[in-house]
């Protein structure tokens, strides 16, 4: 007999039986589980395919994001201000020429500068001079901008000074833990100079107004933005004015942290401030 009518002839058995007994309809049912179970297997591979390929890229966005503290002080840097300043918006340029985009969160001074050394989610602080003791606990990028440092004064009571010497007679307005020159600041710390300190700019200035000290150390640019633009200083427009002599025309720097992390990004952001103009950047800022 022909082995394949033999083959068939069983099969067809095998199935009446199946049919007889009622299994054929389970034994389907079994093998559309089955099918279900494949796709369903499937579907989550690709569900976690798609899962791992978003953490990494999100991962790899985070790793472009750079975060930094700054404080009010206008006109280069303050929450409020168009684009959060001048230095800012050089800041953010020069990383958007490398790929990475700036998030600047804003803290008095002292608070800024301590977060940006202690607190592992920012990378550093600015806008900032340069100091030798600075340099022992922070990486400097190259220079992003100038900013010209002297005296406020009144009108009626004009100072003339060659050295910092002749400036031992007057009471010197400072701000708290700001860097002005090295000279400057070696004087006061060897108590060679009279000052009187406070937190900001803006205090400074009222008290020169007010005839409470003689001089205020501050940046000819935030001096002219602040008798502008904030109430307290109207009287100012006309009673204060800036000292014909600058102590320094300083360059502005962001104090990344120390290390091999803090090192690699101000390398970057000096690649970057090379691929735009920053002259030009400061200029259309500050008017």
């Amino acid at each position: 007999m022909d082995i394949n009518l033999i083959r068939t002839a069983s099969l067809v058995r095998g199935r009446i039986w199946l049919l007889q007994t009622g299994a054929l309809p389970e034994l389907e049912t079994l093998k559309t589980n089955l099918r279900w179970r494949r796709l369903t297997l499937f579907k989550q591979l690709i569900a976690a395919v798609f899962l791992v390929s978003a953490l990494v890229g999100n991962s790899f966005a985070q790793e472009k994001i750079i975060k930094l503290t700054s404080t009010e002080w206008p006109p280069y840097t303050g929450a409020k201000l168009k684009e959060q300043g001048a230095s800012a918006v050089v800041a953010k340029e020069a990383f958007k020429a490398m790929g990475y985009t700036l998030v600047v969160e804003f803290y008095p001074w002292t608070r800024a500068v301590t977060m940006a050394k202690e607190d592992p989610k920012y990378m550093g602080y600015f806008p900032e001079y340069h100091s030798a003791d600075l340099a022992k606990e922070f990486t400097f990028s190259d220079p992003m901008g100038n900013g010209p440092l002297g005296f406020a004064e009144r009108n009626d009571k004009r100072v003339t000074w060659n050295s910092i010497d002749d400036l031992s007679k007057f009471r010197v307005g400072v701000v708290q833990d700001y860097v002005n020159t090295e000279e400057f600041d070696k004087r006061v710390a060897d108590k060679k100079l009279k000052v009187d300190v406070t937190t900001s700019d803006l205090k400074n200035l009222q008290k020169l107004d007010g005839g409470r000290i003689d001089l205020a150390v501050v940046d000819k640019n935030v001096m002219d933005y602040l008798i502008r633009t904030a109430p307290e200083l109207a009287s100012a427009k006309t009673s204060l004015r800036f000292n014909d002599k600058l102590l320094e025309d300083k360059k502005l720097y962001i104090c990344f942290k120390k290390g091999a992390e803090g090192e690699k990004l101000a390398k970057i952001y000096s690649e970057g401030l090379k691929k735009i103009n920053v002259a030009a950047i400061m200029a259309q800022s500050l008017k």
